[in-house]
């Protein structure tokens, strides 16, 4: 039996800012979207333009508080040629984001970006 990754699912407080953040700042499309308001929630899944591996945000109306992301999620990670060029866009676009990385021994070769609700998502070199 052959396993197949589906999805992540994070959850968001406010979903126009979250699908402004991953659709403008990281390229994602948005792929399908079911709303259940009869159970106050809203499911949005993002991919990139070649699909498979998918993003879900789900939106449960009127959260109270932001959500506890806790210290054992870490980060989502995409993959980009041009880092340089996204990490620029990514500061004049106002979101929080780190300098460029290298592992020990290694050159630069990646950043963090925070979204809306303070998920990190790595950007890598492809």
């Amino acid at each position: 039996m052959s396993i197949k990754m589906l999805h992540t699912c994070i959850r968001v407080m406010d979903l126009e800012k979250s699908l402004e953040f991953y659709k403008n700042a990281l390229g994602l499309i948005e792929t399908r979207r079911k709303d259940f308001p009869e159970h106050k929630f809203t499911l949005v899944y993002l991919s990139d333009k070649e699909g498979g591996y998918e993003l879900e945000l789900t939106y449960n109306y009127n959260p109270e508080k932001p959500y506890d992301l806790g210290n054992g999620f870490s980060h989502i990670a995409i993959g980009h040629p041009d880092i340089e060029s996204l990490r620029d866009k990514h500061i004049a676009l106002g979101y929080e984001v780190t300098d460029l990385k290298g592992l020990p021994g290694e050159a630069p070769h990646y950043y963090f970006v925070t979204d809306p609700d303070g998920y990190k998502v790595e950007v890598i070199r492809s």
